[in-house]
Parts: C-alpha cells; structure tokens; sequence
C-alpha cells in the first residue's frame, strides 16, 4: 500500500505554489488593493463617504494633501443679528478673520459681531476696549486678499464650526453655558431650519468642532462638571479647539477658510435692542426666523443620553420639584418658611396624589439631575444656579417655574429663559405673586444674596394647584 507521506518534490511544489499566492494578492494588480479604487466606488462607499446637507463639496472624494481652496471665493454671511453671525468661507491669517467680498456694503459693522474678546466690566474706558480693531477682523476685496495670502491658497475647516468668542468670565457657569450662550448658539444655527418638529429632528448637520478663542482647556468646565456633560450629550462627536490651538494656527502663517462658521460673541451681542430689554445675550437670535420647538432637538439629546425615557412617565402624573438652597450657604429662604413651604408641598402631595421632590442639587449626580427635570411638571426654587434644569423640561400648558426672591429684588435669567421655551413664570416677594406682563424692574436689593428670603408656602402651593387642574385641557 502506498503511503501518505508527501516526497520532497511535492513540498517544493506547495512551497512554491504558496509563494506565488502570496506574491499576486499582495501586488499592484491585487483586486483588493486600494490603489485601484476607482472614484465612484467610494463615493458610492457608505463607510467611506461623507455627506452633509450643507456642504455638497462633502460628496467629492477626498483627496489627501488636496485640501486647499483654488483662490479665494467671497465670503457670505449666511444669518446675523448681533453677537451670532452665521458665516460661509469666513478666513483665518495670523489669528485675524477676514471677510472677503467684492460687496462690503452688505456686510454688518463688525462691532455688531465680534469684539476684543476681554472680560466685561462697566465703565465707558471698559467698553472701547472691547471694540474690535483690525487685529480682530477684517473686510477685504478679492483682489486684497490675492495680494495679501499670495500663493498661500487657504486650508479648508470643513463642516460646521461654533466659534465663541468669549472669555471664561461666564463660560464657567452652568446656567450663562447651558441657558445662555449654548443656548443662543443653538437658537442662531437652528435659524437654518425653522420646521423643526416636536420630536426635534433636523436636516441640519451637527457642529464638528467647538473653538474658543480666548480660554484654555481648563476654563470652561463649571464648578458642578455639567458644562461638557451637556455639550458631548447633545453632540458627541464635536471636537474642542482652545486658545492653544487658536495661537498654533496662527504662528503657522497660512490662512484657513471655515467652510462654515457660527460666531458668537457677548459683547456684540450686548449692543442689540433685545439684549436691552432682557439682559439675556441668547434672546438676541429669536430675532431670527425659528421653530416653536427649535430646542427640542438638544433637549431630547441630552435627557435621553441621561436615560430617562418618556414612557417612563406616569401618564398624568404630575411632578413638583422644590430646588433647595438651604444647605448652600448663601441665598436661602428663611428657615421656618422652608419648613412650611415643604409641609405645604408634601399636602398636595397627600391630597391631590401629585409627586413632591424635594431635593438639593449638589446632593444628586448629573444623571439624577436631568431625569429629574425631564420629569417635572412645576420647578420651584430661590433665584440661583439650580434654577437652570428648567431647560431640560418638557414644555406643556401646565409647565411652569416659580422663583423666590428678596423681596423688591428681580432678574430676568430665569424669567427669560423659562418664556423662551413657551412655559410660564411666577416670581414671589414673600406672600406676593407676579408674572408676565407684571413684572417688576432689574434690581438688587441689599438682601438679595442673603439668608432670610421670605416666601408664603400656601401661596405658592395653591398657585401651584391651580396650575395642574386647568380645565380638562390637552398637554402638547
């Protein structure tokens, strides 16, 4: 019987055979190497591709080493009111931006959109040193901009940029981030789609990158770490550039174009008519066009992402939420109308079946915070930080926040933004009640960060009641 044992001769042969395999499907002619990809395949590639509803360039293929712009195309403003100007082809060159137009009539004073970036104080000597120079921006020609980039042809940013302007005087505060300039940021961009719906869905690509020009890595996260939660929670694949980066691409000497670009910028938005009246920087941009649920679209990211759910709810379950400051230290009500005011809550809670929490904010993670305010149906709380979880509710026709104050004291921070995202407001003085279009002047009173705030916890109770039986009507 023959054996099985392969001859010498025959190994040499495998040998040689595997050799020759190896050889072909690692070559220049191998139909897996790239090298041949035609163009179509990969634009026809899901995994390869980009796409952007903003930016047909993104459909071309890209092109390593080919990313730079042939001349220099005008620069557009895409929307603007002041402080948050929406760009295309906005030009970078030694840290200056530059508008490039053959048509600067068109283009707004540059006050209105960017300034110095310094941190805001009073005093007229203050504001002229917050005006922008030529150091800032810039408005160009075509033919200036030939002259002035040479054959530096510019490096293309592509997709959508936010760029703020701003020091970290305000950036590191949970309610002058998420209330107010993340806020007003979305408000301008959502501008670009004004038929956003309830569920808050939108045609409108995502930023891809957040760049402060004026503050480092370590500046803008509050105290309580909810900045970058809710940033990376509405966007998470957004990118951060800081002052750092900014002085890198500057030193580089070659000029970059933002494909597209929106500009925001406090001091320029404090010149505005609706910056006037309320005091808010994010209430300038609803002079554009917008969606009634124009902030559904964060609000429903960033409470998803903390894992509540909607049909987690109790259908007609109504949720009263008491913010307490009494362990805080500063600004608090006084103690024996604390007491009664939470007596007064926890008898609603025993008559009418409503949900009472009541809860003290540095006492609950991040998590427990934004499912808690995707919950409540009434937020309560002495003016303060607290406060800002009213962004994470969900609008309806009983929705509603109620703020304490020293009596004779008032600010529109809350009042403002709790209008803004069509719910109402009741401020309180002790055992008096007010809300729009009664409501009281911009003041401080001496008091007004102190301890013995009074408040009238039967007032605020059956207010509170009279908000959750409106008449048989239909929450949308």
């Amino acid at each position: 019987m023959t054996g099985l044992t392969p001859t010498t001769r025959e190994l040499c042969l495998v040998v040689i055979l595997l050799a020759f395999l190896v050889f072909f499907l690692s070559g220049p002619n191998s139909p897996t190497s790239s090298v041949n990809l035609s163009p179509e395949a990969i634009v026809n590639s899901k995994d390869l591709s980009l796409s952007s509803a903003d930016d047909a360039s993104a459909q071309i293929p890209y092109q390593y080493g080919n990313n730079r712009l042939i001349g220099f195309p005008e620069t557009t403003i895409v929307a603007h009111v002041p402080g948050w100007t929406i760009f295309d082809k906005l030009y970078i060159y030694n840290g200056t931006a530059y508008i490039v137009t053959d048509h600067s009539e068109s283009i707004p004073d540059r006050n209105k959109m960017i300034s110095t970036g310094k941190p805001i104080h009073n005093g007229p000597e203050e504001v002229a040193s917050r005006l922008p120079t030529d150091r800032e921006m810039r408005i160009i020609g075509t033919k200036e901009a030939e002259t002035l980039f040479g054959a530096n042809s510019a490096s293309r940013i592509d997709g959508v940029s936010w760029w703020v302007n701003d020091p970290s005087q305000f950036i590191m505060h949970y309610y002058h981030w998420s209330a107010e300039i993340f806020f007003g940021l979305w408000r301008a961009y959502s501008s670009l789609d004004p038929t956003i719906p309830a569920n808050g869905s939108t045609h409108l690509p995502p930023p891809r990158r957040m760049m402060f020009s004026h503050l480092d890595a370590a500046h803008w996260r509050d105290y309580a770490s909810m900045n970058e939660w809710v940033t990376r929670a509405a966007f998470p694949s957004i990118s951060f550039e800081f002052s750092q980066d900014w002085h890198e691409r500057a030193a580089m000497g070659r000029p970059w174009v933002l494909e597209r670009v929106l500009l925001a910028d406090r001091s320029a938005a404090m010149k505005s008519y609706n910056y006037l009246r309320t005091q808010r920087t994010a209430s300038v941009p609803f002079a554009l066009p917008g969606s009634p649920h124009w902030w559904a679209t964060i609000r429903h990211s960033v409470v998803l992402f903390s894992g509540f759910r909607p049909e987690m709810q109790e259908k007609d379950k109504y949720v009263i939420t008491y913010i307490s400051r009494q362990e805080w230290g500063r600004r608090m009500l006084i103690q024996r109308d604390h007491e009664r005011l939470v007596e007064e809550l926890y008898k609603l809670r025993d008559t009418y079946g409503y949900e009472v929490n009541v809860v003290s904010t540095e006492k609950l993670s991040r998590v427990e915070q934004l499912q808690l305010a995707g919950r409540t149906t009434i937020m309560m709380g002495v003016h303060g930080n607290g406060l800002t979880s009213l962004v994470w509710m969900q609008p309806t026709r009983r929705s509603t926040v109620m703020e304490f104050f020293f009596p004779g004291g008032f600010a529109h921070d809350y009042e403002w933004t709790t209008r803004a995202l069509g719910m109402v407001h009741f401020g309180f003085w002790g055992d008096r009640s007010f809300t729009r279009p009664d409501v009281p002047q911009v003041a401080y009173p001496p008091g007004f960060q102190g301890n013995e705030i009074p408040i009238d916890g039967m007032l605020v109770a059956r207010l509170c009641h009279e908000r959750l039986t409106l008449a048989e009507e239909t929450d949308d």
